[in-house]
């Protein structure tokens, strides 16, 4: 099983959240993004080199597997309307 790892930045955004949207994501988080392949609504960000995303409602969590260390690092968690923008 992977180790969860959350940036800084994606410290600060879960926080800023409701309570109710917080614990959706994280339960997310840690249902999903432990193993290898990752489950749920993931896809590959055509952008980004090892970068991938997890769908959870109008939450995108983007985040990178980290295999020589088995860690999954966290780097985002942003509104729909504002995670593709570049």
């Amino acid at each position: 099983m992977y180790k969860i790892v959350f940036s800084p930045k994606a410290i600060r955004q879960l926080k800023s959240l409701e309570r109710q949207v917080r614990e959706r994501i994280k339960v997310a988080i840690e249902r999903n993004l432990r193993v290898f392949p990752p489950q749920g609504d993931v896809l590959k960000l055509e952008y980004a080199d090892n970068r991938f995303r997890l769908r959870v409602g109008d939450w995108r969590v983007t985040f990178r597997y980290r295999f020589e260390n088995q860690e999954v690092h966290i780097a985002e968690v942003v509104h729909r309307s504002k995670a593709y923008r570049r």
